[in-house]
């Protein structure tokens, strides 16, 4: 775009873009140039150098592009004016820069630098020269601004604006060069003019910037501006680049900006018009203004000797009449620092920094201005000096401009100055006068003078005129509040500030909404802990303060102020009485312990004596607010001894309405004086200085006298009802009729005292004002002759009397008079807002209105409040509500009474009897319903009683064990029933019914009933209640408890009785004490009635011989083996009697002779229901023998056996020989078996005979035994093989998709160990693929457990790696065996002491193709010590209880994740490993690798707890530390490292531990079996042996033992025994 090309003006409120002419703006390099022509106008015109064949062009060709260019611009436009014509085609033309250099031929444009406009004049030889051109300037920028100039912009903020670019221009010149700063006040024109840098035409130098809005030279430099040394004298106030133009603007209808730097010759002008910028404001065209070139002046010259100024002159002023006197004393106070300054020389002379002129005036010799005369008029003491930081907290700070330092800090200094009271006059208040004098009077008073007055960079704000905190007295206890509230009336603040604070657009002002700002004015308050935004560092002499420090310092500072300047009265006139302490000073209002006692001093030119009848002005000081009081003076009192600066002065005056005696006393005893104030004022002098206290005449004191006489209470009355109404205050109480509960109580009650001129008989029934004692008055009054300005308080009480006479305090108050509707003296207590529901409850309310410590009567008035008629609930009466009733089912409810409430809960008298229906419901089911019941009502006909309700109900059952119900009484009217919580316990016990029913097959002798519940009910079918006691008669039976026969609830004991199911549970508990086939019988009784019986027989049982005893024996001989059988009633044996002391039951059988001299003390055993007599001795004497067979126990099972006994004849020996006991029996050779035998030989080989079939039998009964064992086994054996399948089954399906991934893991690590090649584990790990590890069919793998790396898994792959690297790859691939035996198998050694290859394990390696030829660990699970602290608790993995570590704190270090002994899972085919002393693998091969090695998420947690880590740690990120000092740097990805499986899940590893426990008990089983196996297969060979014994002894002796008396059929015997013996 050309340079007068039209553009397109920016949205209004939104900051136009500047052009960058010092970028290339992607076109390369250009050259800028604006050309004055002869005719008063100019020409933009821009060349590129890519269409330019030769930087160097004639200055035809340059004059030939600017005429394109003007006539392309210019001639488009109709101008209104008749401009020059240019001569283009003169010979004469020729080009002239801003040096003067003439360009006649050629212009060679690297000359010129490239992207920046340079002016260039064209001159065509007709003498016409211009110096103002046209639209030289563009200010198209924000010109709407123009239109809305910031509303507090009056004449001196826009003159101070306009001087502030003046004071930023001239602040940078060098040392020797003249700051100085001239304004021109005149009639028709103002004038700034200062002697700064100056502006040109260059573009970084530009005069556009000082009036293109926006644009400003300055506002870079505020930064510059924060910190450094008060006052901060650096004026850098740009802020928002518009301060120029508006300021002149403001000023006046013209404006002409002159302005030169010392490297130019000229000076450049820019022409400014209101009316043309307004007009052109918002259109689409730029907006330029006129401009031009000229030469300097000599009174700019002389001005500015260095050759550099910038002036502005403003023409057509608005203010045509100034005072500039005023003016010059303003501009005093804005720049006083610059103007002279004590501070920015370390000489501690005055320096001028800046030459200030107005008029030809310089301002330093300007006596007058506020702030001038304010240091004139301030003490010479000590000052109080601040050093504020305000800087930004991180967060806040961090959300707004980074990298900008001013809106992160902020610094100011705050100076207080005392202004004291001197010969009783406040300096602050003649500082006031002499402005009013000087004609700079302002609107404030002494109590409204600002005590803060504010700088920015030394520039005064003239509107903060505020109030800090820190200097606003607050309220203090003790003796010098009231001084020190006087004494902080006397500073004022001077505060300098950087440029860290912002102004307003007006720079009167600091930015209202600036945090910093805000923080300034709130410094002294404690900001709370959520809004501090700004923190604030507080330094006096360089010691850091807080604010607690702060208010202590300052303080003290006050306090030696006023003791060293203030001087407040010196004397009075008259002989002092001096008192020293015993001083009530908080009353006194003093600060001293001493003070003179005067009768009479002079002040404003009056003597003030004791006695005095005075007045003082309401609002003379604090206490006097309300009303004017009439006194008399009776003291004067001067703190301090005479000559004692800083004292206070006080009145002491005694109110009209204190009696004298109640005054203050002055006494003085034994030159000891000692002074009272009583009943008496004190005020400060100050009210006689500001005229507010009047000495008055006798006559208006006894008028006073008269008014308080006439006017003095006598009667208090609450205000009826019209009264109040006159009042329009709702303020009446009804007592004249009772009200019903629920009325609304006034909102307020009225009382007034009444006069002592009111008389009852004469009172006018409206309400008259000058009956009524008033006590305070702050507004005009009906008749202000009847009021009396007492302050009085009257108290009113509220009590409450119930139906039973029962008083209870409700309320009372005290309240001051007041105003309401015109009338005073109105003692208005409230009432209804307190207690909106104070009627609400029957009875009688008394309210009482006195006056305290006064003999008047006080005024009672009676509400009498009755309940509604309406019946709004019904309720038991007294404490019934809150009792829980307990009734029996077939009892009746216990008496109670009820009664009827209206809806404010009163009472309600009853005229008749309702009708009522009773519920008791639980669970929203009805357990009861009645509807006959006795109601008597009472004789005050308040409440019914209610009596003779039978409780009937089955369903108690759905209520146990709690029986927890509702008592439900439904009034009539459908009015809500009474509910009350209630028990309904079952009724007394009816009967009992067995469960199961025990039958007679049930009862053997001994035995324990195994289940038999008892289920016990009342009446009405409902179970009986736990813990109810019922005694058991019992015939036959016995409890085998401790309990008795009777049985109750015992929750400690866990004995039979009645269960929270309503049950006796006598499972296991009755055992069978009758003996066989005996009568039986169970009774339960409660009380004295039998509730349940049950009669019962127990089983019959008989004892038999099964051997068959001969009807005759030889006397003296025995009887062998004789067998008895006890059997049923079907005649089948009862294998269940069988002998087992230990167990408690007791089988044995007894043979009782008939002769004397056997008792039967021996007793024999019954093994599987029979029992076997070996020997029964015969006695010598034949004739008939009988014996008696009886069990033990049971003497109903007996057997009477008799046997004839015959004499024997003696058999002669013959001729033959018998060896015995040896088998080879020698007999005569060829001799015929005799007929008869010997006896003694028939006994011998009867002997011998039985002696072979005991030992067969024995062994029968041994090898049945067994045999039957292991059918028992066999059948445990068949059962758990299906069971360990279908677990299998179970736990493959279940872990199925998580196992994959598992195994591939631990595939991929088996398959980079086996990449190990001649290395142990490979050949292991290989090997395992065919014959597995711990295989006990195999030799080798029996007892190798596996290798380190296959053991146990990780949840994370990250520490799997860590863990490897930590052991390192030796002992990932350690080979893991059983004990030192085995390993020491594994490695033979040649007689040199090195490895034999060709034996053990290396043999066996290479027989199978992987040789091993390498070094390798074994580790020894028998030899390791493991840990023996413990486990976690139900943990399937038996994870090591290690407690985890502390810090001294007490608390767990931070990223602290476990020990990586318990973070390792072991394999599920390992979770069972154990070696010979039961201890599992983690408790010895990892805890033996481990130890208690910690893991942590990160380095930085692992270093901070690397003291607590005695084992070392590692962290997840890689850090491994190995304890003792040692630390592993650096990283190394191990090729070996545990598997990572997912965790099993909770139902899998029990499915496995169920798998383990089923093969641990099928082991057992296949073992048992075993060596059952060998010893019935021993047995039976025994067994051949003996029968074999059997056969030779009757084969040979047979032919001898026939003739006996006993015949032995040797085959039949032998073949019936074999036959016979149990299996």
């Amino acid at each position: 775009m050309s340079f007068m090309e039209e553009e397109v003006p920016l949205a209004r409120g939104k900051k136009r873009l500047i052009a960058d002419i010092s970028g290339h703006n992607g076109l390369g390099v250009i050259y800028k140039f604006k050309i004055l022509l002869p005719n008063s106008t100019t020409v933009g015109l821009t060349l590129h150098e890519h269409t330019l064949s030769n930087l160097q062009m004639s200055v035809q060709e340059f004059i030939g592009l600017v005429r394109t260019e003007y006539f392309r611009n210019h001639l488009q436009i109709e101008s209104p004016d008749k401009r020059q014509k240019i001569m283009w085609k003169s010979k004469d033309l020729y080009i002239e820069d801003i040096s003067e250099k003439r360009m006649y031929h050629s212009i060679d444009l690297r000359n010129f630098q490239p992207h920046k406009c340079h002016i260039l004049q064209l001159n065509d030889g007709s003498g016409q020269t211009a110096d103002t051109f046209k639209d030289m300037w563009d200010l198209t920028p924000d010109t709407d601004l123009l239109a809305e100039l910031p509303e507090e912009y009056t004449f001196e903020t826009a003159l101070a604006d306009l001087i502030d670019n003046s004071l930023q221009a001239v602040w940078s010149n060098g040392i020797r060069e003249r700051r100085l700063i001239s304004v021109d006040l005149v009639e028709d024109r103002i004038s700034i003019f200062d002697s700064g840098p100056g502006m040109d035409a260059s573009d970084e130098n530009s005069i556009v910037k000082w009036g293109k809005m926006g644009a400003s030279l300055h506002r870079p430099s505020k930064a510059h501006a924060i910190g450094g040394k008060p006052p901060y004298l650096k004026p850098f106030f740009g802020m928002f680049g518009y301060g120029g133009p508006i300021a002149s603007m403001h000023l006046g209808s013209r404006a002409l900006v002159s302005s030169k730097t010392k490297e130019s010759k000229k000076v450049y002008t820019l022409h400014l018009e209101r009316e043309a910028l307004l007009s052109g404001s918002g259109s689409g065209l730029t907006w330029r203004t006129a401009g031009g070139i000229r030469n300097p002046s000599e009174e700019e010259t002389a001005k500015s000797p260095h050759g550099s100024f910038t002036k502005v002159e403003i023409f057509e002023p608005k203010i045509r009449s100034l005072n500039v006197f005023q003016v010059q004393c303003k501009l005093k106070d804005i720049y006083f620092p610059y103007i002279q300054c004590d501070e920015v020389c370390n000489t501690g002379k005055t320096r001028t920094p800046v030459e200030f002129q107005v008029n030809g005036l310089n301002l330093i010799n300007i006596n007058g201005g506020e702030v001038g005369t304010t240091n004139f008029h301030s003490s010479n003491g000590p000052e109080f000096v601040l050093q504020l930081r305000f800087s930004r907290n991180q967060d806040n700070a961090a959300s707004k401009s980074p990298g900008l330092r001013s809106s992160q800090e902020a610094n100011a200094r705050l100076k207080c100055v005392y202004f004291p009271i001197v010969e009783g006059k406040e300096n602050l208040e003649t500082i006031l006068e002499k402005l009013e004098a000087e004609g700079c009077k302002t609107n404030e008073n002494y109590d409204s003078f600002s005590r803060v007055s504010i700088r920015r960079l030394g520039r005064l704000l003239p509107d903060a005129r505020w109030s800090l905190p820190f200097m606003q007295y607050k309220l203090r206890k003790g003796d010098k509040g009231q001084l020190l509230k006087r004494c902080f009336k006397r500073v004022k603040c001077f505060i300098d500030t950087d440029a860290g604070f912002n102004p307003t657009p007006s720079k009167t002002d600091l930015a209202h909404h600036n945090p910093f700002t805000r923080a300034l004015k709130d410094f002294g308050n404690k900001p709370p802990e959520h809004c501090r935004e700004i923190s604030v560092e507080i330094r006096r002499g360089g010691n850091l303060l807080t604010l607690s420090q702060l208010e202590k310092v300052y303080q003290d500072w006050i306090y030696q102020m006023h003791d060293l300047y203030d001087e407040e009265i010196d004397s009075g006139e008259d002989q002092p009485v001096i008192v020293v302490g015993s001083l009530d000073k908080k009353k006194l209002g003093i600060s001293s312990d001493v003070v003179r006692v005067h009768e009479i001093i002079r002040r404003k030119g009056k003597s003030w004596k004791r006695g005095q009848k005075i007045k003082i002005l309401k609002g003379a000081c604090p206490g006097c607010h309300k009303n004017n009081i009439f006194a008399t003076l009776e003291y004067i009192l001067l703190e301090g001894f005479q000559g004692d600066t800083g004292g206070e002065a006080r009145l002491i005056c005694r109110p009209l309405s204190i009696p004298d005696e109640d005054g203050s006393i002055l006494a003085v005893d034994v030159g000891t004086a000692s002074f009272d104030c009583h009943g008496s004022l004190s005020l400060p002098i100050s009210v006689i200085d500001a005229g507010k206290c009047l000495a008055i005449e006798s006559s208006e004191w006894h008028l006073q006298l008269e008014k308080q006489r006439q006017k003095s209470p006598s009667v208090i009355d609450i205000l009826c009802e019209r009264h109040c109404l006159e009042l329009e205050v709702d303020g009446a109480l009804p007592i004249d009729a009772p009200v019903y509960a629920g009325h609304v109580p006034p909102k307020e009650i009225v009382a007034v005292l009444r006069p002592a001129s009111f008389v009852s008989s004469s009172a006018s029934k409206n309400l008259d004002e000058k009956y009524i004692i008033k006590g305070s008055c702050d507004s005009k009054n009906l008749d202000q002759k009847y009021i009396v300005k007492d302050n009085l308080e009257l108290y009113m009480e509220v009590k409450f009397m119930d139906d039973m006479k029962n008083d209870k305090h409700i309320y009372s108050i005290n309240v001051t008079p007041s105003s309401r509707n015109g009338f005073h003296g109105l003692y208005i207590f409230p009432l209804g807002h307190k207690f909106p529901r104070l009627f609400q409850k029957a009875g009688l309310y008394t309210f009482t209105v006195f006056l305290k410590d006064s003999i008047l009567k006080s005024c009672k008035k009676t509400v009498l409040v009755k309940p509604l008629p309406k019946v709004s609930s019904w309720r038991f009466s007294s404490d019934a509500q809150n009792t829980v009733y307990s009734v029996r089912a077939g009892s009746c409810l216990a008496p109670f009474s009820i009664a009827c409430y209206d809806s404010f809960e009163n009472q309600i008298p009853l005229a008749s009897i309702p009708e009522f229906i009773i519920k008791i419901k639980s669970n929203g089911r009805i357990l009861v319903r009645s509807d006959q019941m006795n109601v008597e009502l009472s004789s005050d006909n308040l409440t019914l009683r209610v009596e003779d309700v039978l409780i009937e109900s089955s369903d108690l059952d759905k209520i146990r064990p709690s029986y927890a119900a509702t008592l439900m009484i439904y009034p009539p009217d459908e009015l809500p029933p009474i509910s009350v919580a209630c028990e309904v316990n079952p009724g007394p016990l009816e009967h009992a019914i067995a469960q199961p029913p025990v039958s007679d097959s049930q009862l053997l002798p001994g035995c324990v009933i195994e289940e038999l519940v008892l289920e016990m009910f009342d009446a009405y079918g409902n179970h009986a209640k736990e813990g109810l006691e019922v005694e058991f008669n019992l015939h036959g039976f016995c409890f085998q408890d401790h309990n008795g026969l009777n049985r109750k609830c015992d929750c400690k004991y866990n004995h039979p009785a009645v269960d929270d199911r309503g049950c006796i549970d006598l499972s296991g508990l009755l055992r069978v004490t009758a003996g066989y086939g005996r009568n039986v019988s169970l009774s339960v009784l409660s009380g004295n009635k039998v509730i349940f019986k049950q009669e019962l027989q127990t089983q019959k049982r008989e004892l038999r011989a099964v051997s068959i005893v001969p009807h005759s024996c030889a006397a003296g001989s025995q009887l062998e083996n004789i067998v008895f059988e006890i059997v049923n009633s079907n005649g089948e044996v009862d294998e269940t009697v069988h002998d087992e002391e230990k167990h408690g039951k007791i089988h044995t059988l007894r043979i009782i002779y008939d002769s004397s001299d056997s008792d039967g003390s021996v007793r024999f055993a019954f093994r599987n229901g029979r029992c076997i007599i070996p020997t029964i001795p015969l006695p010598q004497k034949q004739g008939d023998f009988t014996f008696l067979a009886v069990h033990s126990c049971h003497p109903e099972l007996s057997l009477t056996i008799k046997v004839s006994l015959v004499e024997v004849p003696q058999v002669k020996q013959e001729n033959f020989e018998l060896r015995y006991p040896n088998e080879n029996m020698l007999l005569l050779q060829d001799s015929p078996a005799p007929r008869h035998v010997d006896n003694d030989l028939v006994e011998l080989l009867m002997n011998d005979e039985k002696e072979i079939e005991d030992d067969i039998y024995k062994i029968g009964l041994f090898i049945g035994e067994n045999e039957r064992k292991l059918a028992l086994l066999y059948k445990q054996k068949e059962d758990i093989e299906p069971s360990i399948e279908k677990l299998q089954a179970s736990a493959e399906y279940d872990s199925f998709n998580s196992h994959q991934d598992y195994m591939s893991n631990k595939e991929s690590v088996m398959e980079c160990i086996e990449k190990k090649d001649k290395s142990a584990a490979a050949f292991f790990c290989n090997l395992s693929r065919k014959i597995p590890f711990q295989d006990p069919g195999s030799q080798l793998m029996k007892d190798i457990v596996g290798v380190v790396a296959l053991l146990g898994t990780v949840h994370i792959n990250l520490l799997g790696r860590l863990l490897a690297e930590y052991l390192g790859e030796d002992q990932m691939l350690a080979v893991v065996c059983r004990s030192y035996e085995v390993a020491n198998k594994l490695e033979k050694y040649e007689l040199d002491g090195k490895v034999d290859h060709e034996h053990a394990l290396y043999a066996v390696a290479k027989s199978y193709g992987r040789p091993i030829n390498d070094r390798f660990l074994v580790i020894c699970l028998e030899n390791i010590r493991a840990y023996t602290e413990g486990f976690e608790d139900n943990d399937p993995q038996r994870k090591l209880n290690i407690p985890n570590p502390i810090l001294p704190t007490g608390e767990v270090p931070p990223g602290f994740l476990g020990y990586a002994v318990n973070m390792v899972e072991l394999e599920p085919d390992h979770l069972h490993t154990r070696t010979t002393t039961g201890q599992g693998l983690r408790e010895t091969l990892f805890y033996c690798l481990f130890g208690e090695l910690q893991v942590y998420q990160t380095r930085e947690y692992m270093k901070k707890a690397c003291f607590y880590a005695r084992h070392g740690a590692v962290s997840l990120d890689g850090g491994i530390m190995k304890g003792n000092g040692v630390i592993s740097f650096g990283y190394r990805e191990p090729q070996i490292s545990f598997p990572v499986a997912t965790p099993e899940s909770s139902k899998r590893v029990r499915i496995l531990e169920m798998i383990e426990e089923k093969r641990t008990s099928l082991r057992m089983v296949h073992d048992e079996i075993g060596q059952l196996n060998k010893v019935v297969n021993k047995a039976k060979k025994k067994l051949h042996r003996k029968i074999l014994q059997s056969r030779k002894l009757l084969d040979r002796f047979g032919p001898y033992m026939r003739g006996s008396y006993l015949e032995y059929h040797t085959n039949n015997t032998a073949n019936s025994s074999l036959e016979n013996w149990p299996k």
